[in-house]
C-alpha cells in the first residue's frame, strides 16, 4: 500500500465514470459554464465570454454591475441589498477597471467606484447570458405567470 495524497473524491469518481464511457452528471451540466477565453474591454465597457461548447455571451458593464452577487449588493440575513433598492448607477460605479480570475470558478470585477467583492461564478454567468437565445430559452422553461397570484386558488365558474 503506498502512502500519499489521494484525489479528490470528484476526481476519482469522474475518473471511474470515465472510463466506464459516462460522464459524470456534474461534470455533464457544469461543462457549458466553462469559459474558453475572457475579455475585458474597459474602453468598450463590456466583458466577452466565448465558453467552451461554443457560446458567445457579451456582457455590457452596466448590466454586469446590476448582477453583482455580494452581500451587500444582494443582501444578506433577510435583508434587501444596495442593488434592491434599485438606485441609478453612475458612470463611476459601472466603470470597470479591472477583472480577476477566483480560482477556476468565477471573476471577481473592481469597479470605479472601488466595490470589488462580487465573486460571479461562471454558472451565474452562462445562467444569465444576455443573449436572445439564451433569454427566449428561460423565458420559455419558465413562463411568465398570468392573472394574480392567486388565480389558482379563486372558485371556478362552475364552483360559484
Amino acid at each position: 500500500m503506498t502512502s500519499g495524497p489521494r484525489e479528490p473524491r470528484e476526481t476519482r469518481f469522474a475518473a471511474r465514470a470515465y472510463n466506464r464511457g459516462v460522464e459524470p452528471p456534474s461534470v455533464a451540466i457544469a461543462s457549458a459554464a466553462i469559459p474558453a477565453r475572457i475579455h475585458a474591454d474597459r474602453e468598450a465597457r463590456t466583458v466577452a465570454i466565448e465558453w467552451r461548447d461554443g457560446h458567445a455571451t457579451l456582457y455590457d458593464a452596466a448590466d454586469l454591475r446590476w448582477l453583482c452577487p455580494c452581500a451587500y449588493c444582494r443582501g444578506e440575513a433577510g435583508l434587501p441589498g444596495w442593488l434592491d433598492s434599485a438606485p441609478t448607477l453612475t458612470a463611476e460605479q459601472t466603470r470597470l477597471v479591472d477583472i480577476a480570475l477566483v480560482g477556476q470558478y468565477a471573476v471577481a470585477p473592481t469597479w470605479g467606484d472601488g466595490h470589488h467583492t462580487g465573486y460571479y461564478t461562471f454558472r451565474l454567468l452562462r445562467d444569465r447570458c444576455p443573449c436572445e437565445s439564451c433569454r427566449t430559452a428561460r423565458a420559455s422553461a419558465h413562463p411568465a405567470p398570468t392573472g394574480s397570484r392567486h388565480d389558482e386558488h379563486a372558485p371556478s365558474k362552475e364552483d360559484r
